[in-house]
């Protein structure tokens, strides 16, 4: 049933049209918010947000072409900051459409070379051997095609240089994540190089979860014993979001622009093992929930269901009511395509709904009974 839920869904008229789901559910278990009792709403953020959608047959130009329709909201931050970093996603090292292009890299670059006078730093987190993804993926040949901006592939796992926050694991206790610093340099303008594909846990992979799931680090080649920070984000449906939040906040105060390669999506088994689609879009914008809203958007999936984006949203990260965001471009009703999700979505939206797993409480005039308590 949930399934011919999501499927309809999918296939909904937009925000807006006749017939279609309100852009804001009502508040209380299964959708919307619920506030305990207390009707006190997140705080609205009043800034409106641009979002430039660029269609085309190049990659290549419909990044660039993305990023300068921007570039007024891009310039305030960019000429502030020292060095720009590029974060790809690289969740594989060997399966390029899991991975961003070069070409996605080149379009990036294009629209740096005559806006921006510092260096270039490309880095990544991988899940595997970054360095063998700049390889498989022909990285390698940038600085050379770039000598100005002194390009620089910097694997941040053999770098080791990291900050940390603090997580809650399975048990909803807290625990120390080490995280990439250059992610979080004040001098860095940091742009998420993402792409439009689907997740086997947070429904959609876009350019929060590029970041936040790229900046923990896990052990530097040839480095023993091993360890992963990444496998700490995995520990519970819920915890995932949250932490997604978390590390969203921490990192939030460097990024300078979203950029979201479309031209060749991944749909079902994301992020890792789907099947293309070809969306042939790019999207760009100094608003990385507002990006990744418009992002679901075009996959034809719901923004209600990306809980880590709608977490972000209500902390200000970014702007998530539709009715404030300026979609400029092409626009999403034409270049919308929908995505066959990940066969665990049933699972995945299980956030969305009541928590049925809770321990008793304490403290509370009528306390729940301890579920463990012989009757």
């Amino acid at each position: 049933m949930l399934r011919s839920r999501v499927l309809s869904a999918q296939q909904a008229p937009a925000a807006g049209q006749a017939g279609a789901p309100p852009a804001r559910p009502p508040a209380g278990r299964g959708g919307g918010w619920n506030y305990g009792g207390v009707a006190e709403p997140f705080p609205a953020l009043e800034r409106r947000s641009t979002v430039a959608i660029s269609p085309g047959d190049d990659r290549r130009k419909n990044v660039f072409n993305a990023l300068m329709a921007v570039d007024k909201d891009l310039q305030p931050k960019l000429k502030l900051r020292k060095y720009v970093v590029i974060k790809p996603n690289f969740v594989n090292t060997q399966n390029q459409l899991a991975a961003s292009h070069v070409d996605c890299m080149r379009g990036i670059l294009d629209y740096l070379d005559e806006r921006f006078k510092g260096p270039v730093v490309i880095a990544e987190s991988s899940a595997g051997n970054t360095q063998q993804g700049f390889e498989n993926f022909k990285y390698t040949a940038l600085a050379g095609e770039y000598k100005k901006k002194q390009v620089q592939l910097i694997d941040l796992n053999a770098e080791a240089k990291f900050d940390r926050i603090a997580v809650l694991d399975a048990d909803l206790h807290i625990v120390p994540i080490r995280l990439a610093a250059r992610l979080v340099d004040p001098e860095a303008f940091v742009i998420s190089s993402a792409m439009l594909k689907t997740h086997n846990t947070a429904i959609a992979s876009l350019s929060i979860k590029n970041m936040v799931l790229g900046a923990p680090l896990h052990q530097a080649p040839k480095e023993t014993p091993s360890w992963n920070e990444k496998r700490k984000f995995h520990v519970g449906l819920r915890q995932t979001h949250y932490n997604m939040l978390l590390m969203a906040t921490k990192l939030a105060p460097s990024w300078g622009a979203s950029v979201i390669d479309g031209y060749e999506g991944m749909e079902g088994n994301g992020p890792n093992s789907g099947t293309p689609v070809p969306s042939r879009l790019a999207i760009a914008s100094a608003d990385f929930v507002a990006a990744d809203r418009t992002g679901a958007e075009c996959m034809g999936i719901d923004p209600e269901w990306l809980g880590y984006v709608k977490y972000c949203g209500a902390m200000g990260l970014g702007q998530y009511d539709p009715a404030k965001i300026d979609v400029i471009g092409g626009k999403v009703a034409d270049l919308k395509k929908a995505y066959r999700m990940h066969p665990d979505i049933e699972k995945e939206l299980k956030w969305q709904g009541p928590m049925t797993e809770l321990p008793f409480n304490l403290g509370w005039v009528t306390p729940q009974r301890d579920p463990y308590e012989q009757v």
